[in-house]
């Protein structure tokens, strides 16, 4: 674990080094993933049957392609009645949050007499992937499935992997609450392919989102500009800003939710404390050796962990900033919160206050989890429902309007050298 005080003389040079880090795989992936997505591409079903046996286990042709909703349905029948509830609570203030981001259409004319607007309109289409190797996540397919729903997608196609043919049924029930309408028991980036491209039982879709490996995120990669994609996503991280007020404990267990993703998970804490600094290194230590994920926290708390004294938590907001972090949390009092908040300019999510944790976020309150990693909260927003839309513009004149600012484009097609351009305006002069 990482170690830093900003008073340090090789503060910069290490802090540098901690944001520029690649967490993401040492694996050159790029060149079997295009290997994949071409034989997917060329051999389609045939391909997907060969890369599903290889490496998940069994046979497509024997075990079968698809979950069926019947089955999905008595999954979720089955559920134990707490989880069963949560999964609602949870499904219910997703879709609530979701529908409050729908944009609107305009319509309207400008002062030259041009009507002007802008109709949105739901892909036809989506494809959403589940992972279902190192951990199966029901709350990521109600992050990807319900925004998709309440865009008004009407085709939602889910592929997640079943290894050995074992499927998570917690995931199944989830399918069945958000209401997806195809499920294939495929993965990696041969599944992102087959999305992508079809084959002969699967119909292409239009926009992909989901979480996955190396090898789906270099898929999703690779194949942009034949679909829509949420997002390339790396591994996960949390930046936790929080002063001595706090119980060590507390923070400690918030640093571990992201240390037990996975052990390029990255987890830094800013204090401006040294002695709290200390006592939270050591409830982390403390609470490695209770989590039944230990081995996978242990390792990327002990190789991506960071913890960073600054002179004052407003000091730390521009370093804060520098990570561009997927997850932010400000543990501090409300109102101290919110001033840090005005600081912040480049973070995935922010969670206000000293009773928020992240994991609050990854459940049940609402907005999408699904968020920028790798520093790329830079330039991006987590997932919502304009991934599943697109923005189709309008124009009409009539012939005033014609009148008033066909001219001017006259002008400019002739100053570009495009007469036939300058000819379709002229011609309604």
């Amino acid at each position: 674990m990482l170690r830093l005080s900003s008073g340090d003389a090789d503060f910069d040079r290490k802090f540098d080094a901690l944001v520029n880090a690649r967490r993401e795989t040492d694996a050159d992936v790029s060149a079997i993933v295009t290997a994949t997505i071409r034989d997917v591409r060329s051999r389609g079903d045939v391909a997907l049957l060969e890369l599903t046996q290889r490496f998940d286990g069994f046979s497509l042709a024997e075990q079968g392609w698809q979950i069926s909703a019947e089955d999905c349905a008595a999954a979720f029948a089955a559920l134990e009645p707490a989880l069963r509830d949560a999964l609602e609570l949870a499904a219910e203030r997703i879709r609530a949050y979701h529908a409050a981001q729908l944009p609107e259409d305009r319509d309207y004319r400008d002062a030259a007499g041009v009507r002007l607007g802008a109709r949105w309109s739901a892909v036809d289409a989506a494809g959403v992937y589940v992972p279902g190797g190192r951990a199966a996540y029901p709350s990521s397919l109600l992050m990807n499935v319900i925004p998709a729903k309440v865009a008004g997608v009407e085709r939602i196609v889910m592929v997640t992997p079943t290894p050995n043919g074992q499927v998570n049924p917690t995931v199944m029930a989830a399918a069945h609450l958000a209401g997806v309408d195809e499920i294939w028991r495929l993965g990696g980036a041969q599944a992102i392919a087959a999305l992508a491209h079809g084959s002969e039982r699967i119909a292409p879709v239009d926009v992909i989102t989901g979480p996955g490996n190396a090898f789906v995120a270099e898929a999703k990669r690779q194949l942009y500009g034949q679909v829509g994609i949420d997002m390339v996503a790396g591994p996960s991280e949390i930046v936790v800003v929080a002063d001595a007020a706090n119980d060590p404990e507390w923070i400690a267990a918030d640093l571990l939710s992201q240390a037990e993703h996975d052990p390029t998970s990255q987890s830094v804490l800013f204090t401006d404390d040294a002695v709290f600094a200390d006592a939270v290194a050591a409830a982390v230590t403390t609470q490695l050796t209770q989590l039944a994920t230990t081995k996978v926290a242990t390792e990327s708390w002990q190789t991506n962990g960071a913890i960073i004294v600054c002179e004052s938590l407003d000091a730390a907001m521009p370093l804060v900033n520098r990570l561009a972090a997927e997850h932010v949390q400000l543990a501090v009092d409300d109102d101290r919160a919110e001033a840090l908040f005005g600081l912040i300019r480049h973070a995935g999510s922010v969670f206000l206050g000293r009773m928020t944790p992240e994991a609050i976020g990854d459940y049940v309150a609402g907005p999408n989890h699904v968020l920028p990693t790798g520093r790329r909260a830079r330039f991006s927003s987590g997932l919502s429902v304009l991934d599943f839309m697109k923005r189709t513009s309008f124009i009409a004149l009539d012939r005033g309007a014609m009148k008033a600012i066909g001219p001017a484009a006259v002008a400019l097609a002739e100053a570009e050298g495009l007469p036939a351009h300058a000819a379709s305006v002229k011609v309604r002069l």
